[in-house]
């Protein structure tokens, strides 16, 4: 156990907080975590168990965890891995603030670049980190996930190396944790790929048999290029994450016959697990969701950079519109269909 580095604290212990700080204290002693209700109240009971899908019995992590109730238990906190959604981003970073000043070093680990527009405003010293695996939680402590990273961390300048060191050699004890020098394409690449979480959230994958993998191919399909597009047109180019599909892949998926590319999309398909977007309007029926960061950030960069993408826009808006409703219910993937064709 790695001993005498800097004080970390993980504030936030959805599935990445407890997948990256999990496999960090598992190898260092100086890390401690904070959330609240359940989460926090499972962690000072038992812990964290990881465990990767489909290999439960054999690759479960259980981690005694080191659990405060606030900031103010660390006051001198060196590092501070920051694991809320962007919809929380702005309300936490003010408290984070409040409580430390602009003291810690803040590792951002939310999807997009919207806390890249955000943290800035409250702090001089901030690592992203682009999260290249899926992870999911079962239940508040207990968490699985499907490949161990990577992270890939970076700063939009390339400034703050020494910071960007020291926080690679802390998370590489656990998770293998390259650094880019090209933030903004790593970012967009996994961006990219988050488009999917709307529309397996939208048609309830994994909680409602599918009417029509056909439909729902092309409708997945066709999103993703026109994400792949629009990256290219804002000037972006393509970096491999994991093993994610490539953009050449994500184009030959949405332009040859569906019958050369369906053995792999139902591959890929089986893969997917419940999205972070579907945790929380699904299971955790929240309205509140990662769209506009992700699926509207999108239909604003198609606009910026002059790239028609109906399909972007069609789920965007039926999303905004059906996850605002007081219960939300998935819908048939024919019904998703004939709204998008109102945009076609």
């Amino acid at each position: 156990m790695k001993k005498n580095g800097p004080e970390v604290v993980v504030f936030g212990v959805g599935p990445v907080g407890a997948t990256v700080g999990g496999w960090i204290a598992d190898k260092y002693e100086d890390i401690c975590f904070l959330d609240q209700g359940d989460i926090a109240a499972a962690m000072k009971t038992r812990g964290l168990t990881l465990y990767e899908g489909g290999r439960r019995k054999e690759t479960v992590l259980h981690v005694d965890i080191k659990v405060i109730d606030d900031l103010s238990e660390r006051p001198n906190a060196d590092i501070l891995i920051l694991a809320v959604k962007n919809y929380s981003l702005d309300g936490v970073a003010h408290l984070i603030k409040d409580k430390l000043g602009d003291s810690p070093v803040i590792v951002a680990l939310q999807n997009g670049v919207e806390n890249q527009v955000v943290l800035p405003k409250y702090f001089s010293r901030i690592v992203y980190g682009v999260i290249g695996y899926n992870t999911w939680m079962d239940e508040p402590g207990l968490v699985g996930y499907q490949k161990r990273g990577p992270v890939i961390l970076g700063t939009p300048d390339n400034a703050l190396r020494d910071e960007v060191a020291s926080v690679a050699a802390l998370f590489n004890l656990g998770v293998e944790t390259p650094v880019t020098t090209h933030l903004a394409d790593v970012a967009h690449s996994k961006l990219i790929i988050n488009l999917t979480n709307s529309v397996t959230t939208l048609v309830g994958h994994g909680v409602k048999p599918i009417s029509s993998y056909a439909l729902l191919q092309r409708i997945l399909s066709n999103l993703l290029f026109e994400g792949v597009r629009i990256a290219r047109a804002a000037g972006l180019r393509e970096c491999k994450i994991g093993g994610m599909p490539s953009w050449l892949l994500l184009r030959a998926s949405a332009t040859l016959p569906q019958v050369l590319t369906r053995p792999l999309f139902k591959k890929n398909l089986a893969k997917m697990v419940m999205s972070s977007m579907a945790q929380d309007v699904i299971q955790r029926k929240n309205s509140q969701s990662e769209l506009e960061s992700i699926n509207g950030y999108f239909v604003g960069l198609a606009e910026k950079v002059g790239v028609y993408a109906p399909y972007n826009k069609a789920i965007y808006e039926l999303c905004r519109r059906e996850f605002a409703k007081p219960v939300f219910q998935p819908l048939d993937v024919l019904q998703v269909w004939k709204e998008i064709e109102r945009y076609l």
